[in-house]
Parts: C-alpha cells; sequence; structure tokens
C-alpha cells in the first residue's frame, strides 16, 4: 500500500470524501508497496502515442469498437431498462457473465460522488472487457483489451437513444496509466481502507494480484463465499487499525442481501473466486500490453538517434518475457484456502470456458483447493493481443515458457511447479493452442 502518485491523488482525492491514514496504516503501505514492487520490472516508458503505437488515434478492432460500429449501422441493438440503462443489453452483447459480479465502495471512480456502501459499484468481467456499472450515475465504464492498441476505455450513456454510442473515454487514464499498470493504460485491483473523515485527507491505496497475501487483499470490496476463517481487508465498511500480518479473520457473508438495497444489481452477491481470476487478469493483461509495446517501439523504423539501443531493446524484451511466463505460470502464487466456494456460479461458468484438449482438460479450470487454477498457466495466453504480438515478443515468450515447462529452468522458485502440472500443461497447450512452436512437441522428463 502507498501514497498514490500526484496525478492519481488529484482524480482520486475528488472521489474520497475525507480520509485519514493513522501511522499503522502508512507503514502498512510502504510495506505493501515494497513487496509488489520487488516482483515487478520495468515500465514502458515512450508515449502511448508513439507512432509505433497510436494508442489516441490508432484504429481498433477489439470487441467494443466492434460493438460501436455494429450499433451505428443498426446491425445490433441494445435494450434499455429502468434502473440498470443499457447494463443487460451489453453484458449481454459483449457475452460478460453477470455471474462475474464483483462489488466495490471505494470512490475511485470518475463517477465516485455515486459510490457509497450503501451503492456500491458493481463490475464485471470475461477474459478480454470489463463493464462497471453505478446505480444511478451517468454512464456504464468499459475496459476492453484491443489486440494491438492495448486496453481502451470507454463509456456508454445512460440515457435512452436510438442509436446509443459508445465513446472513448481517456479520462479513466488518470488512475489507469500509472508505474501501477506498468507504463501502459491497464488494468489494476485497487484497495483502500474506510477511514474515518478527516480535512486534511488524501487518497491512499494499493494494487493486488495473485501473488498477494490474501489477508493484504479486498479493501473497501464486498466479498460473499469466503471461509468464515479467512483473514482480509474485506467487507469492513467502518474504521480499522490495519498491520500486516495482524489482520483479523473478516465478516463472512453468503450473500449481500441485507447489506444495501439490491435494485438493480443483476446478482445478490461479490464472489471470492470472481475477485481472485480478476485480480490475476488484471495484471497478466498489462504484463501482455508491456511487451507488445516494448517490442513494436523498438522494431519501429526510426532514425538511430530515436530507437533504443538495439541490445538495450533485446534485455528489455527478453527480460519481460522472463516476468511474463513467471506471472503466467502463477509462479510466486498466494496459497489459497482450501475448498473455496463460488456462491454465484461464476466457477462453474468459467470452468466451463474452453478449450479442451482430447482429456477434456482446459486452462479455464478452476482448482479452488489451495490455488486458483487446476492446470496453472493463465488462459488469456489465447488472447488475440497475445497472437497479435511482434513475432521477436511472441517467440521470446515461448523459448521462455518451453524452458520452464521442459525442466530446463532450474532456480528455486520454478519448484512449485510439479512435473505432472508441467506435462499437463504441455498437452493442453499441443491440443488447444494454434501454431505453437515445434519445440514443444519434443519429449522431456
Amino acid at each position: 500500500m502507498k501514497r498514490l502518485a500526484t496525478h492519481q491523488q488529484t482524480a482520486l482525492k475528488k472521489a474520497f470524501r475525507k480520509l485519514w491514514l493513522p501511522v499503522t496504516a502508512l507503514a502498512a503501505a510502504t510495506l505493501v508497496s515494497t513487496q509488489l514492487a520487488a516482483q515487478r520490472g520495468g515500465v514502458f516508458r515512450e508515449s502511448r502515442d508513439h507512432p509505433a503505437i497510436r494508442y489516441s488515434d490508432g484504429s481498433p478492432s477489439d470487441a467494443v469498437s466492434v460493438l460501436h460500429q455494429e450499433l451505428q449501422t443498426g446491425v445490433t441493438q441494445l435494450t434499455f431498462e429502468p434502473t440498470t440503462g443499457y447494463l443487460h443489453s451489453l453484458l449481454e452483447a459483449l457475452d460478460v457473465p453477470v455471474q462475474s459480479q464483483v462489488t466495490v465502495f471505494s470512490e475511485t471512480s470518475f463517477q465516485a460522488r455515486w459510490v457509497t456502501p450503501e451503492n456500491p459499484r458493481a463490475l464485471f468481467f470475461n477474459d478480454t472487457v470489463a463493464v462497471g456499472w453505478v446505480r444511478g450515475a451517468d454512464v456504464l465504464e468499459i475496459a476492453s483489451l484491443d489486440p494491438t492498441q492495448g486496453v481502451l476505455f470507454y463509456s456508454l450513456d445512460q440515457q435512452a437513444a436510438e442509436r446509443p454510442s459508445i465513446v472513448r473515454n481517456e479520462q479513466c487514464l488518470a488512475c489507469h496509466l500509472s508505474w501501477d499498470t506498468l507504463g501502459v493504460p491497464g488494468l489494476m485491483t485497487l484497495n483502500t481502507l474506510p477511514l474515518p473523515d478527516d480535512p486534511n485527507a488524501y487518497a491512499v491505496g494499493w494494487v493486488t494480484d495473485h501473488r498477494s497475501l490474501l489477508s493484504d487483499r479486498w479493501g473497501s470490496w464486498y466479498v460473499t463465499g469466503a471461509p468464515q476463517s479467512l483473514s482480509h481487508l474485506g467487507n469492513r465498511t467502518q474504521p480499522f487499525d490495519y498491520v500486516p500480518g495482524e489482520v483479523e479473520p473478516a465478516p463472512a457473508f453468503d450473500s449481500l442481501e441485507g447489506l444495501f438495497d439490491l435494485d438493480g444489481y443483476p446478482t445478490p452477491y461479490s464472489d471470492i473466486v470472481a475477485l481472485l481470476v480478476l485480480e490475476h487478469r488484471n495484471h497478466m493483461t498489462n504484463l501482455l500490453v508491456r511487451i507488445g509495446w516494448e517490442t513494436r517501439v523498438a522494431d519501429y523504423p526510426s532514425p538511430d538517434t530515436l530507437r533504443p539501443d538495439a541490445e538495450d531493446a533485446e534485455t528489455a524484451i527478453a527480460n519481460a518475457a522472463v516476468e511474463f511466463v513467471d506471472y503466467l505460470l502463477f509462479i510466486d502464487e498466494a496459497p489459497l484456502p482450501t475448498r473455496l466456494t463460488s456462491t454465484s456460479g461464476f466457477a462453474e461458468w468459467f470452468s466451463a470456458q474452453g478449450p479442451s484438449d482430447n482429456k477434456g482438460r482446459s486452462l479455464h479450470q478452476l482448482d479452488l483447493n489451495s490455488r486458483l487454477f487446476r492446470y496453472p498457466c493463465s488462459p488469456l495466453i489465447y488472447a488475440e493481443a497475445f497472437d497479435a504480438l511482434p513475432d521477436r515478443a511472441r517467440n521470446a515468450i515461448y523459448q521462455q515458457l518451453w524452458h520452464v515447462l521442459s525442466g530446463g529452468a532450474g532456480e528455486a522458485r520454478y519448484q512449485t511447479l510439479s512435473s505432472a502440472d508441467r506435462l499437463a500443461i504441455v498437452e493442453i497447450l499441443r491440443d488447444t493452442k494454434p501454431n505453437l512452436p515445434d519445440f514443444f512437441q519434443e519429449q522431456f522428463e
């Protein structure tokens, strides 16, 4: 946890009514921030509008831009409903399941003035699209992974229209472009503590992913389905002292019923399993975008004085590939409790997603018994953005991935990946991942 960067504070201070950080929480902020920083590599340092990227004026082809074109041509229509507006229709059009709903009551959205513990923001997602809904707010918030442009942010006006228009919304970058997103427009799971009012308020937060201890996660999030003995920061709407390693078990809820008025919310859940998958997905997305952008800049034909040094670029790509693969394979995943259950049906929906190999196994299958995935390799390897990576980046990833899966990586951190897991992942990829390099067909012990 840490004090947010200046540009983030400018955006978020308006969102937080008044927050006060006691000395103990400030110490915790430094500790958690340092732990995560030690696990991160460098950030993308070029402009997002570098000619190799053209984030602001490039031609996107992500699911949301395609849907927008279909809306404007009349191929697709959205249905407007009382209370929820276009939410249900948009989720259906983008193949985003309502079972993925998670809810957060920190005022960290640009629509923060509507967000309270009694009116939390609801997020819905699949592998590459996320939708945010705040009851009574002006717009639906959308983030979508484009094959080459990275994560694009959009909004959809919550007013009935003959042809609703989905528009780019770069004000989201005030928070979604930072060190925490690796210097690219990206995604993050932000935690805050519910603290008392104070006139000298400033916004404080920290990000988590699948490497974070559960006791450091979910501050200002509702969590349903967690075991009663589980220590985490969720489900607490009143101030409390936070000391790392000394977090008491959180209030346990099977559903959100009775916590606030659920009118309009598609489900009465903020599923713990959906939260776990979302945290993994968010940082995995940032790693994917960063290595693609770094390689495109390195490969872009430009005067020598403007090109990155070839050796430095090669080293940066190799290092990014190692970090990418480590995260892809859940190296350093924080242990989970045994026998986690999904209250909303999200786990069943997610595990049913393919593709499956000839034994019926899929990288989408969840484990939920001390670890998140049954076969610890991120299903984001199937994303169009992965296939659209420059050859040099994709080849570096595949080489490092094979190096680890074939048993060639001798570092101690890889010992958590059993030979049975490594073999299963290779066999699944052989059957389900088109254009896998030939060396994945080789035998190994």
